[in-house]
């Protein structure tokens, strides 16, 4: 149970117990100040000079300080007056600080909140995080520096809450509370597109034609007062839909709910796209009268092997396949039905089956389909060559048989996304990850020989993956650049994982110089990129781990919250986004958050648990290692960074496992072999050139307690 409760959004308010402090308690306008800069700040802790540099930034250090010594006796006395509560609610010292253990706030409960309605992607989940949004922050202050770029990122994320919301009630049929939480949306922020276009959506598919049409008319007319462009191409779009389909609505409807589970795809919401194709169906009359209603029960069938009901996809599959009017006349459709059915055999495990259907399904697709078809079917037969155990043969093949032809279509760059995804596995994997190296260096012979220039980029990036977690960065670095030079030569799109991956080098290397330079390029690739859904976690753990090195986990944590809103836009890849996990739990942790820690704890846990292998295992344990300390675990600790060591070790990623050995020496109670873990880091960092680990090991006092 909290005693103190602090409210900054929608104002400031304090309640002590069942106490509410009345406004006039506040004798000193500036020790209210202070609670709230603490309330706000990472971990509600601040050093002595940074509250000074806000509340009196004209004296002198000497004036400042008495100053601070008198507003905070007072912030004392306001919160507590009985003598014996002196340090009960405020901490100082060198840091000044709320106590976390008897402390609530609201901001805090708010991100919390947004992040795990994110990662479960329920709507009674984001209603509680919403629920928690009590109104812009501290709007008393809203004029003052250090209250307004926080300001303006909190009232962003509940407008993103918002509209994803809205986009998972429309998903579920509910347009009257879809359309309730959009139109919050808008009246917020009357430009906001994202939202006006899904409430016009909202109304089309409840019928309300004309209130569509006038959410459209209102946007334009608020982009033009705030002087904005007009609306972008998918409210045109779907304006025009809307204002020609008065005639013929079971069609339009039906479209639309296409639409959605289209983009309930994009966005990882498997649950709400067959949902939404189901409502298609339905508008169309069930039966696959024509190609659209074969396509709608082909798409409900992914949506059903994406949450691994075989059962229900099997019965859409079946009577897709059924069909014999335009589908059977449309080969191009017959092999998309028949590159499902491969999805279907290998989720049944016929492995076999599966790829005589996927070779089907390519075959089709280039003689009879488009580029979106071919690069769908070659995804098919990675996935089933990944689960027969030939993978790397399997991209021989595809790249002997492409040859360049990868290179002239941009749509074709989708082959490699799936190529990427199944070489972590291969990276990570006990058993894969000691010969990955050589096998990039034959798939680049082979690219080369073969004029294959995607398949050469894919080829460097996979060598200094590789090269990068042996600890070879000086060879890594070569290839990284190589790859991420020809992706912008052909056009820049696929070119996130070699340039996220040069980040991570860098911020091993301890220069966030050029994490950031290389994070911004890549942030640039991925957002008009097919591998947006891999490419973002990495991106952001990535961010992540530099603020960690760099001493500022509230910048991790913000990097954590980020890649939760990019996962509810463009969907998650567990085993890329696997980093971010015991980053962000070192970042939560770091700022004694534990229920923070735990959440990313948790879900290192479940990856560890779909990808048996020493990295991943070595991941959870660093996560699980990271929670014990913020429990004041010690000793729990220290098992488990030791037995992160090991594993790290054991996967042959040699800066991994001295980071943990550093962490497990620090994590305390310490014996007396601690400084010999300390030791070997060094030497590590040393030998690979990470010189602000290296930097951070060095000024650690031999003999000291742990944390």
């Amino acid at each position: 149970m909290f005693e103190l409760r602090i409210r900054l959004l929608g104002g400031f308010r304090a309640d002590v117990g069942r106490r509410e402090i009345a406004d006039g308690e506040w004798r000193l306008r500036k020790a209210k100040s202070l609670v709230k800069l603490l309330a706000l700040a990472p971990g509600h802790r601040l050093h002595r000079e940074q509250v000074m540099d806000v509340l009196w930034p004209e004296l002198s250090p000497e004036a400042g300080d008495n100053q601070l010594r008198k507003v905070l006796h007072e912030a004392r006395r306001t919160l507590d007056p009985d003598p014996a509560a002196t340090y009960r609610y405020l901490e100082s010292g060198e840091r000044l600080g709320l106590c976390r253990a008897v402390t609530w706030v609201d901001v805090e409960a708010f991100e919390d909140a947004a992040l795990q309605a994110r990662r479960a992607g329920d709507p009674a989940e984001y209603r509680r995080a919403i629920a928690l949004y009590g109104g812009d922050l501290l709007p008393e202050d809203r004029y003052a520096e250090w209250a307004i770029e926080r300001a303006e990122a909190l009232r962003a994320e509940y407008l993103a809450l918002l509209v994803e919301l809205g986009r998972l009630l429309e998903a579920r049929v509910d347009f009257d509370s879809a359309a309730a939480v959009l139109r919050t949306a808008v009246g917020i922020d009357p430009p906001y597109e994202d939202a006006a276009v899904a409430l016009m959506r909202v109304y089309a598919l409840a019928g309300r034609r004309h209130e569509a049409l006038g959410e459209y008319r209102r946007l334009r007319a608020a982009m033009e007062r705030e002087s904005a462009a007009g609306p972008g191409p998918a409210a045109e779009r779907l304006h025009e839909q809307i204002r020609t389909g008065q005639v013929f609505q079971p069609e339009l409807t039906g479209d639309l709910w296409g639409q959605v589970g289209d983009l309930r795809m994009l966005s990882g919401d498997a649950a709400g796209a067959a949902a939404a194709y189901t409502c298609a169906l339905d508008a169309a009359g069930r039966g696959p009268r024509d190609l659209t209603g074969v396509a709608l029960h082909r798409k409900a069938a992914t949506a059903y092997l994406q949450q691994h009901d075989s059962e229900a996809a099997g019965l859409h599959l079946r009577v897709a396949e059924e069909w014999r009017g335009a589908a059977h006349e449309d080969r191009a459709e017959a092999g998309r039905v028949r590159g499902v059915r491969a999805n279907w055999l290998w989720e049944v495990g016929r492995y076999a089956e599966a790829q005589q259907a996927a070779e089907a399904s390519r075959h089709a697709a280039e003689r009879y389909g488009t580029s979106e078809d071919v690069a769908a079917a070659e995804e098919q037969l990675a996935i089933v060559h990944h689960c027969r155990g030939n993978w790397r043969e399997g991209l021989h093949s595809e790249i002997e048989r492409l040859g360049a032809g990868a290179d002239k279509d941009a749509t074709l760059a989708r082959i490699f996304d799936i190529h990427c995804c199944i070489g972590q596995y291969h990276l990570y994997g006990d058993g894969l990850s000691d010969s990955v190296e050589e096998y990039a260096r034959r798939t680049l012979d082979l690219a080369l020989s073969r004029g294959a220039r995607r398949a050469e980029a894919f080829a460097w990036c996979l060598l200094g993956e590789s090269l990068l977690l042996q600890g070879r960065w000086d060879e890594a670095a070569g290839c990284l650049e190589r790859s991420a030079q020809i992706h912008d030569e052909l056009g820049g799109r696929s070119s996130a994982l070699p340039r996220q991956r040069l980040a991570e080098l860098a911020a091993g290397r301890g220069d966030s110089e050029a994490v950031a330079g290389q994070l911004r390029r890549g942030m640039a690739a991925a957002a008009i990129s097919p591998l947006a859904q891999h490419a973002f976690g990495r991106l952001y753990a990535t961010a992540a781990f530099d603020a960690v090195e760099r001493g500022e986990p509230a910048e991790a944590v913000r990097a954590a919250r980020s890649a939760s809103a990019a996962a509810a836009r463009y969907g998650e890849c567990p085993s890329c986004t696997a980093l971010l996990y015991p980053v962000a739990a070192e970042a939560f942790a770091a700022l004694g958050d534990a229920a923070g820690a735990a959440e990313h704890a948790r879900a290192a846990e479940r990856v560890a648990g779909l990808f048996r292998s020493s990295a991943w295992s070595a991941m959870a344990e660093t996560a699980s290692g990271a929670l014990a300390e913020v429990r004041g675990e010690p000793s729990e600790a220290r098992r488990r960074h030791l037995a992160a060591a090991e594993l790290y070790g054991r996967a042959r990623q040699p800066y991994w496992a001295a980071r943990s050995k550093v962490r497990a020496a620090l994590a305390g109670p310490r014996p007396t072999g601690d400084q010999g873990l300390l030791d070997e880091a060094a030497a590590t960092f040393e030998a690979l050139g990470a010189e602000r680990p290296l930097r951070a090991v060095a000024v650690v006092p031999q003999g000291s307690g742990g944390r």
